[in-house]
């Protein structure tokens, strides 16, 4: 069994900052890619933010030069600095992780979401 803990999430004012973190726990033999996504309400899901296994690194145009991605494989942990927040950044954040596990096989898993409010 492969576990996603997201934690960081919290309400903000313009201008602000949080730090999102994503645990990987359980059966994690290897990590591939590791993503944020997020969901405002009304709105599909989107990519935010992407980290390949050697550090190559993907944003979306609205969050570039705020947000930065990364990861520490020996924790096998993802973070999200979010830096200048705006009103529209508001929404619940996933993480998503490619990972090879007990069933020899790479597959994606699901954190259970963080909530991100930022107030104007």
């Amino acid at each position: 069994q492969v576990q996603l803990v997201e934690s960081g999430g919290g309400l903000v004012q313009a201008g602000g900052s949080l730090r999102l973190s994503c645990a990987a726990s359980g059966s994690v033999f290897s990590i591939n890619y590791m993503g944020w996504y997020r969901q405002a309400p009304g709105k599909q899901r989107e990519l935010v933010a992407l980290i390949s296994s050697r550090g190559s690194t993907n944003y979306i145009d609205s969050v570039k030069g705020r947000f930065t991605i990364s990861r520490d494989n020996t924790k096998n942990t993802m973070y999200l600095q979010m830096t200048s927040l705006k009103p529209e950044d508001t929404a619940v954040y996933y993480c998503s992780v490619n990972i090879f596990g007990e069933d020899s096989r790479f597959q994606d898993y699901w954190g259970q979401g963080t909530q991100v409010t930022v107030s104007s």
